[in-house]
């Protein structure tokens, strides 16, 4: 098979794909996430059809009972569901974090999590590593995890740790020690495995916290939570070199979400402008509201182009930290200029719940913090793409 009929097959696969998720998603429309955004309320039904469909389970390998898809499809799955007016944060965090566990777990933590993860009989959604004095700055976290015999004993506390109180299982990152001053700060990060259906209420205190979009972020507290040794993911110390590895698959899976935004945002507003009648003719002939959404489009074109070079590369196991950060950083921006478009063009009803603007408005406003800022993606990009100087 040469390279062309190897490419036409993959391109009908991805249509297939985006298809099929398309379908599901019909199952659950707008008033569904709209009566979730004002209960809060977690969309456990939906999650629990992605995951029987195998979507949730993408990444992990087929011997462990999931799709062993690439990055690359994986990002078509959540850029439908958001495309079909969802969101696919609560189910984007399965589908990566699950990685850490997959790259650098022990055999016997694979075969014991992953086929559950997969099959949905476990939930493995939250990752703890943000501290209120410790953001972006990780190598400062104090969260203390002291080996006593068998066990690791931890205190401390975590922030914006997301869907921990849907998850079964959090990886969290701890420092197991203090590097000397010849070391690196990241020395001596390591990462654990909870299983929070033990740890809750025997050491693990968790206190949500109410953010302007249904995000299910919170305060996590740690009060001599014992976890078994066992539980260590990889070389003790080597945790912040795990926690990077990670990080290109959740910057490309975050960009494809903001695809997935910016297209709902573009047609709703194409939509509208078409149908919307003032002064005698539809306001898209105006090139005042014209223009916008066409260069909002132009935009998100563009970024989508960089989302599929970084999956490529992913894909084939090839350094892609610049196309992955980059990606992420352009994406949030086309969808957050998208959704201002929207705003714009529908007027006074874009700010009425019934037309699941306002809600898209502050779903994306989200990806130009986390999770990781602009600022930092372009200080990435100075440094380490361009040779500039460090800039912080």
């Amino acid at each position: 098979m040469d390279s062309n009929q190897i490419a036409d097959e993959r391109a009908t696969f991805h249509a297939e794909l985006r298809s099929a998720v398309r379908k599901l998603c019909e199952r659950f429309p707008d008033e569904y996430w709209r009566e979730l955004d004002k209960s809060g309320g977690y969309p456990t039904d939906f999650l629990q059809a992605m995951t029987a469909a195998g979507y949730l389970g993408a990444l992990i390998p087929t011997e462990y009972g999931g799709s062993g898809l690439g990055i690359t499809e994986a990002s078509i799955i959540l850029e439908e569901v958001n495309r079909s007016g969802g969101n696919a944060g609560t189910g984007h965090a399965q589908m990566y974090i699950m990685g850490t566990l997959l790259r650098h777990g022990s055999q016997e933590q694979k075969e014991r999590y992953l086929p559950a993860i997969a099959s949905g009989a476990l939930r493995l959604q939250a990752f703890g590593v943000t501290e209120p004095d410790a953001g972006s700055d990780t190598t400062r976290i104090r969260t203390q995890a002291v080996r006593k015999g068998d066990d690791y004993v931890v205190n401390s506390q975590k922030i914006w740790t997301s869907r921990v109180e849907h998850s079964d299982l959090m990886l969290l990152l701890v420092r197991t020690s203090t590097p000397d001053k010849s070391e690196k700060q990241s020395a001596g990060l390591s990462i654990l495995l909870v299983d929070l259906r033990e740890a809750v209420g025997n050491g693990v205190t968790i206190k949500p916290i109410e953010t302007m979009m249904n995000h299910h972020t919170a305060e996590v507290f740690f009060e001599d939570l014992v976890v078994p040794a066992q539980n260590l993911i990889g070389e003790e110390g080597k945790g912040f070199r795990y926690l990077l590895d990670g990080l290109n698959a959740e910057r490309i899976l975050i960009a494809a979400e903001c695809v997935g935004d910016a297209h709902w945002l573009i047609e709703r507003s194409v939509a509208y402008a078409n149908k919307r009648v003032v002064f005698g003719r539809p306001i898209g002939s105006n090139q005042g509201v014209q223009f916008p959404i066409a260069q909002a489009y132009a935009h998100l074109r563009a970024a989508d182009l960089m989302r599929f070079e970084a999956a490529r590369l992913f894909d084939a196991n090839q350094p892609c930290g610049g196309e992955a950060n980059m990606a992420k950083m352009l994406a949030a921006d086309a969808s957050w200029e998208a959704a201002n478009v929207a705003i714009q063009t529908h007027g006074g009803f874009g700010f009425a719940r019934e037309y699941d603007i306002e809600r898209k408005f502050r779903e994306t406003r989200l990806y130009q913090v986390a999770p990781i800022s602009t600022n930092l993606i372009l200080s990435y990009i100075g440094q380490h793409m361009l040779k500039m100087p460090r800039s912080y």
